[in-house]
């Protein structure tokens, strides 16, 4: 359900965004501070399904505007929240279009009597949404590109229309916001950890950095020593509040299996271990490979990526398949000055350089995991079949 809030009073205004979450992103709320006069233009260019007007109710000036709503746009709902009105204000914002008239400053449970009334009267009830996936990426070794992959797939899958989460749980020393983002982070996964009780949907997106409207990363601390506040309980408690609001949710792991990392391998739906061609590379895939399925990951789990592929290299992808016993999930090109570029503007490649055989590799990637749409079944459908 798409909502506009507006009022003059910046405090209502916050009250009521905070009341109209939902668990599962089912409602959609603009809140706007201003009067009578934004109506028409935020009904023009919004559209949205329900308008909310506070504080607005002390003449009769400002009807002609819901007039003017409810004429064009006949399925937007007004609803009012009056301090005081007279009798006389009440008939005509009725006559107006307003559906109904609510005491201000609302109560959350006022307010969302009504607000789910007319979500039911338009067929808008929200409908439980399914969870999202967990894709961890695990470099190989040092320099294996995990990083990059994971934080360009991310603005990836964001242009996909997808709502995207990426967590950088390389504890340490992890700068995964540095490769899509060039100003440091005001708050990190450590600030998380430390308010855990407070973790709702709210909290978590006001601690990202926002690289695009669909896409936020939960930054690595900056202070090393704030790892050491973070556990594995409060990995699991961010990873349930963030699947329930995120159709993806990436993690870029750091080499170092220790609880935390575990912890949060074992949540996710797929792990991406990262190599390069290379005899180093191969020997530590090995190595890691062989940990995860220690760890009890079956093989539909380890989804193997190969950076920086050459057609040149002295070792070939078939060879190194065998070794490991895992066939590559996705290969991705050498394109080292374009990477590099990009990195270094701290933008994602797709917007540095779309048609770069890399980006295409990213896109790729982000539709083998994008789930297939349900094939329609409507009248539309069946004709363009018929044809």
């Amino acid at each position: 359900m798409k909502i506009a809030v507006i009022s003059p009073n910046s405090a209502h205004l916050e009250d009521i965004g905070r009341y109209l979450q939902t668990p599962n992103d089912s409602r959609s709320v603009a809140l706007l501070e201003g009067g009578i006069s934004k109506v028409r233009v935020v009904a023009d260019q919004q559209r949205p399904d329900l308008i909310v007007l506070d504080s607005m109710c002390r003449d009769l000036e400002g009807l002609p505007v819901l007039e003017y709503v409810s004429a064009q746009h006949p399925h937007t709902v007004i609803v009012m929240l009056c301090a005081n009105h007279t009798p006389e204000f009440l008939i005509h914002a009725m006559r107006a279009g307003v559906r109904e008239v609510l005491k201000s400053p609302v109560t959350k449970e006022v307010l969302l009597s009504a607000v789910e009334r007319i979500e039911q009267r338009l067929g808008l009830a929200a409908r439980p949404r399914d969870p999202g996936t967990i894709a961890a990426f695990v470099p190989c070794k040092g320099g294996s590109g995990a990083t990059f992959i994971a934080t360009n797939l991310g603005y990836q899958l964001a242009a996909d229309n997808k709502k995207v989460l990426l967590i950088d749980l390389n504890l340490q020393f992890g700068d995964a916001v540095l490769f899509i983002h060039d100003h440091k982070p005001s708050t990190n996964l450590g600030d998380v950890a430390r308010n855990i009780q407070r973790l709702d949907a709210s909290f978590l997106a006001g601690n990202l950095v926002k690289i695009s409207p669909n896409y936020g990363v939960l930054a690595a601390p900056e202070d090393p020593g704030q790892a050491i506040e973070i556990k594995p309980e409060h990995i699991d408690v961010l990873l349930n509040v963030a699947v329930n609001h995120y159709d993806f949710v990436l993690l870029d792991a750091g080499r170092v299996l220790d609880a935390v990392t575990i912890k949060a391998l074992d949540r996710a739906n797929y792990v991406f271990p990262v190599m390069q061609l290379t005899l180093p590379f191969v020997r530590d895939a090995n190595r890691m490979i062989s940990a995860f399925r220690t760890l009890g990951y079956s093989k539909e789990k380890i989804r193997l990526l190969v950076n920086r592929l050459e057609k040149s290299s002295e070792l070939k992808l078939s060879d190194v398949e065998r070794s490991l016993g895992l066939s590559a999930f996705q290969t991705l090109p050498n394109s080292y000055e374009a990477v590099a570029a990009a990195a270094n503007h701290g933008r994602p490649i797709a917007s540095f350089a779309r048609t770069n055989p890399v980006a295409k590799a990213l896109q790729e990637l982000a539709q083998s995991l994008i789930p297939p749409a349900a094939e329609s079944t409507g009248l539309l459908a069946k004709l363009l079949r018929r044809g």
